[in-house]
């Protein structure tokens, strides 16, 4: 048996969105985060990397 394992990468939100624009909170919320010191382990897709490009300096990437 073949096993597919995706990669993930692990996201967790060290900056408060207050003061940010709409966007930068619905994408927080959009990435399952949504409070501070909050961790998701999320499948590493081109979707899932652009929204950590828009809200990099809210959260902090470690991959697994």
């Amino acid at each position: 048996m073949a096993e597919n394992k995706t990669d993930t990468v692990k996201v967790t939100q060290t900056g408060s969105p207050i003061g940010r624009s709409r966007g930068q909170r619905a994408t927080l919320i959009g990435l399952g985060l949504n409070k501070m010191n909050s961790t998701r382990e999320l499948e590493d897709t081109p979707a899932v990397r652009g929204m950590i490009e828009k809200v990099h300096h809210l959260v902090r990437v470690e991959s697994s």
